[in-house]
């Protein structure tokens, strides 16, 4: 009988770590094949097409992307304590010849993402797994929204095109 109590154990032991990845296995990610990238109506046409009507998407090659010179620190704070630190580098879409304006409003486009920016880590986007696509849409659409707003007729999408979070 002692020589079967450790069996039993390790058993017991592999059930509930088998039992237990079973149970926090995340769910699976969305199937993301022949998904239009733009998510605009015009996804399964003819690609010549699609083009055609994506030419604000940077498909008629008439756009350019003009980086914000420096990358945004957001602090997140979770019971008035900084607990990380987030880094994001954002670029804007502009039509051709235009990332003047951009570089013109860039005091101003800075201090409008950053408040977007705070309100979002104060609402805690940057906790958990803040990379996931549905978190960082309304992050995105947010600052395309103010980017507009700022640069009317100019500003088209805001791109993250780094970002990094550092925990203290």
């Amino acid at each position: 009988m002692k020589a079967l109590l450790p069996v039993i154990l390790a058993l017991t032991g592999i059930a509930a770590g088998v039992g237990a990845g079973i149970a926090l296995k995340p769910a699976p990610a969305p199937e993301l094949a022949g998904a239009d990238p733009c998510g605009d109506a015009l996804a399964g046409q003819d690609p010549a097409a699609h083009a055609a009507g994506n030419a604000d998407h940077g498909a008629g090659g008439d756009v350019e992307y003009a980086e914000l010179s420096d990358q945004f620190i957001v602090p997140v704070v979770l019971e008035d304590r900084v607990t990380a630190l987030v880094v994001l580098s954002l670029s804007i879409e502009v039509p051709a010849g235009k990332s003047d304006a951009v570089y013109s409003k860039e005091p101003k486009l800075r201090d409008a993402f950053l408040q977007v920016l705070f309100d979002y880590a104060n609402l805690g986007g940057f906790r958990g797994n803040f990379t996931e696509l549905s978190r960082l849409d309304g992050l995105r659409e947010s600052l395309r929204r103010v980017a507009g707003d700022l640069l009317p007729g100019v500003a088209g999408d805001v791109l993250i095109v780094n970002i990094l979070r550092q925990d203290a």
